[in-house]
């Protein structure tokens, strides 16, 4: 049987206690019995994030985020040696490595670090010893030789990142889920789980709240065709593809998600002028606040409104930043929402076929829930709403688009 490098990330969940890491261990060896060469990436444990990220606020409100770095790659690294510590003594050769042990050097952008490369030697030598090789997820090194992490999902990525690097021919991330399904199937009961979707669908379904999967790792794998499967850690069964193409037939929506991590901000009564949007955007673009979804006003009396979302976790800072600036920007006031809600329907089918905004719109309507603003691009539709009718919303659009689930 011919030998496959096979790359596999487990998460928090999957390795939360003494239990799950063994049965993490069983899942590893099972596959190197198999003739398998394995490089496992894990997340920190349970809630240890968390955790870590309370105990420097006892400490240190407002520490930096260099140390922040320092302090939240050991999670990680418990996480390594721990499940290293199962296999061996399961009688199998195995290695744990860090982040920066595992080549991964980053830029020096501390809690949101990217990626600049993987320098695969020590991997590739440790695989040639017949070891399994277990990575700390979620960080690496800069130029400076600090510690960095990636941020949200950082573990995806970097398990991404290595299967690029070795040409690996399978990546497989395990989680408490078995697949990905059409929607939340803790918030919708009819969600259908899926055989396989294109990287694009997943990116944005990734990208509009679905945390199955985070979008960085999809990107990545887009870029240099990573096919991934998403499985359970839990249950032994075969989960969902990701690849650049599928063998089904297109649906016409493949899932549908619900981001309640939203603020809108708005500045009012801006002069309706050339060059205020680019002011404001560069300006948020310098404290590297992603924007989304975005609606000018048409201009009256020589002014215009602005809005725009951001992630919430970004708002108070978003809103600190154009205040000190408004006077220069020239409008009257900045404005920030938290109480809203942002709901998306995805499928690659939209592209060959018209009539899906209107039956969104359609369903919402029959629902009785106000649309605020809209988003659309070729394989995706966004509205907000209120935050309270986000539940109730994802359900009704979901069953409008795949009847298949009732």
């Amino acid at each position: 049987m011919l030998m496959k490098l096979i790359v596999k990330k487990f998460g928090g969940s999957s390795v939360a206690n003494a239990e799950r890491v063994a049965n993490v261990a069983r899942i590893i060896t099972d596959s190197y019995k198999a003739g398998n060469n394995v490089v496992v990436v894990v997340s920190a444990q349970g809630d240890t994030t968390d955790d870590l990220i309370a105990k420097a606020k006892e400490i240190n409100p407002h520490a930096s985020k260099r140390e922040m770095d320092v302090l939240l790659s050991s999670g990680e690294q418990i996480s390594m040696s721990l499940l290293a510590m199962a296999i061996e003594k399961m009688g199998y050769p195995v290695v744990s490595l860090t982040g920066w042990q595992a080549g991964f050097v980053t830029d020096s952008a501390h809690g949101i670090a990217r990626i600049r490369r993987v320098e695969t030697e020590r991997i590739a030598a440790e695989l040639a010893r017949k070891n399994i090789v277990i990575v700390a997820g979620f960080q690496g090194i800069n130029r400076y030789d600090d510690i960095t992490t990636l941020g949200r999902g950082g573990s995806d990525t970097s398990a991404v990142a290595i299967a690029a690097s070795l040409k690996a021919d399978l990546c497989q991330i395990y989680t408490d889920v078995d697949g990905v399904y059409t929607a939340d199937p803790r918030l919708v009961k009819n969600a259908v789980k899926l055989d396989e979707i294109t990287f694009d669908e997943m990116l944005e379904l990734a990208s509009l709240g679905a945390q199955v999967l985070n979008n960085r790792s999809v990107e990545m794998a887009k870029k240099y065709n990573v096919e991934m499967e998403v499985l359970s850690s839990m249950e032994d069964k075969p989960g969902t593809i990701v690849k650049e193409v599928v063998k089904m037939e297109k649906m016409l929506v493949r899932g549908a998600a619900r981001d309640n991590n939203v603020a809108r901000i708005s500045l009012v009564a801006l002069p309706d002028r050339p060059g205020i949007a680019f002011r404001i955007f560069s300006l948020l673009a310098s404290k590297k606040i992603n924007v989304d979804i975005i609606l000018q006003s048409i201009g009256r009396d020589g002014t215009k409104d602005i809005s725009f979302t951001v992630a919430e976790d970004n708002g108070e800072e978003a809103v600190a930043v154009l205040r000190e600036h408004l006077e220069s920007l020239g409008g009257k006031d900045v404005l920030c929402d938290t109480n809203i809600s942002k709901i998306s329907v995805v499928g690659s089918g939209m592209q060959s076929n018209p009539g899906v905004a209107a039956k969104m719109f359609e369903a919402l309507s029959d629902a009785n829930i106000n649309i605020q603003m809209i988003s659309t691009s070729e394989i995706k539709i966004s509205v907000l709403i209120d935050k309270a009718d986000s539940e109730r919303a994802l359900n009704v659009v979901h069953d409008a688009f795949i009847p298949t689930a009732k």
